[in-house]
């Protein structure tokens, strides 16, 4: 999109970001189907990864050791599933899956509250530049917006617009992770919870959800499950993963580790002994070729 204003030009240039207007084919299709989709997204990062598979993950800021620990390796899990994990950059939970998602060298998306030219809170300035330089940033307010308190909960419809489900991983009562959660379900989207002991305060929010009809989370398979057929359905709509110019072939042993029946990454790192960056890398560059293809489980071969 062609910026006219001189001074949102000069903002967006410096922090080397982008503005995609609700017409653009780079805007994310599954967004355009909430009620009301923002017409413009400032972006920092790989603005294609908005149209892949996601799973949105949210909770406390005041998260316990036990629910930081679940995000993380929730994140974690998705992204070796081949989902990217969206999340709204705050404290506590947020964090944690984005970290997640990060230690798996795995695609994540935070939503901002501000203008996409300020990363709040400021304890997560770095996490945010992280995300920026292999992920991507997204907000629906002009650079230059402050973090107004009003804009967390407009936000939050954005987090689960973009993906195929929100999984809850620790909220308390109230909680503001249930209003996503409400979003999510008046969208269509899945909702997913953990299913915490009555003893544990933090969780409350969860069992909410679990008895109004949540799904229960005890591993990611389970939201495999639910996700399989509209993860098929949106990558044959999403554009193609970002992959780095200078990745034209893989490891050769790594075709021969695959076959018909879904292979997850951890099973290539074992069976190869490469790294979990060498194999990512080249299941990219198998998948731009047209050998394998990303599903749910991991990854098949296709050709």
């Amino acid at each position: 999109m062609t910026v006219a204003d001189p001074d949102l030009r000069a903002a967006l240039k410096a922090v080397d970001a982008d503005v995609i207007s609700i017409a653009d084919s780079r805007y994310p299709p599954l967004l355009k189907t909430i009620a009301d989709p923002p017409p413009l997204l400032y972006v920092r990062g790989d603005p294609r990864l908005l149209s892949r598979p996601q799973l949105a993950m949210v909770g406390a800021r005041r998260a316990t050791a036990a629910g930081l620990k679940a995000a993380e390796k929730l994140a974690s899990a998705a992204v070796r599933a081949g989902l990217g994990v969206t999340s709204g950059l705050a404290l506590g939970i947020d964090g944690a899956a984005h970290r997640g998602a990060l230690l798996a060298d795995g695609n994540t998306v935070a939503v901002l509250g501000t203008g996409i030219d300020s990363l709040y809170p400021a304890r997560h300035q770095p996490l945010g530049e992280q995300i920026a330089a292999s992920g991507c940033l997204v907000s629906e307010f002009p650079p230059g917006t402050p973090p107004l308190p009003h804009n967390f909960p407009r936000r939050n419809r954005i987090i689960s617009g973009l993906a195929l489900g929100v999984l809850v991983v620790e909220a308390a009562l109230p909680s503001g992770s249930l209003i996503t959660a409400n979003t999510a379900t008046e969208q269509g989207r899945e909702v997913f919870a953990l299913p915490w002991s009555i003893a544990h305060t933090g969780g409350a929010g969860c069992l909410r959800l679990l008895r109004d009809g949540a799904k229960m989370v005890l591993c990611m398979n389970d939201v495999l499950e639910e996700l399989d057929p509209l993860y098929r359905l949106q990558m044959e709509l999403a554009p193609p993963p970002a992959v780095d110019e200078d990745i034209d072939t893989a490891p050769p042993e790594l075709l021969d580790l695959l076959g018909y029946e879904s292979v997850t990454v951890d099973q290539l790192v074992d069976a190869s002994g490469l790294s979990v960056a060498q194999v990512m890398s080249g299941l990219s560059a198998l998948e731009l070729a047209g050998k394998v293809s990303r599903c749910p489980g991991g990854y098949i071969r296709t050709g």
